[in-house]
């Protein structure tokens, strides 16, 4: 696959950048020497290698999947200015 200054000016557009037509002209290049590497990396052959999402082996770490209820009620309301039964009080607004 070849880039050409049409495509180039098309891609810098929707990227919403402005690109003069010498800056057009040397990105064409750039871009094709790029995607001449991509087209290296597909001819690499990669049967019998699995996906990997680091370079050195790692296990995920889990916890415990545990329901409760929080424990946390008295801790959430410890700063209100007023409280009752853990609930949050305040004052009135609609009569």
């Amino acid at each position: 696959m070849s880039v050409d200054l049409q495509t180039v000016k098309r891609v810098a557009r929707l990227a919403r950048i402005a690109v003069s037509e010498e800056e057009a002209a040397a990105m064409t290049g750039k871009l094709n020497s790029i995607l001449g590497f991509v087209e290296q990396l597909g001819e690499v052959d990669v049967t019998g290698v699995e996906p990997m999402t680091s370079v050195i082996p790692m296990e995920m770490k889990k916890r415990g999947d545990e329901v409760t209820d929080g424990n946390k009620a008295a801790d959430i309301v410890a700063n209100a200015p007023a409280t009752e039964e853990n609930f949050f009080l305040v004052p009135k607004v609609v009569e």
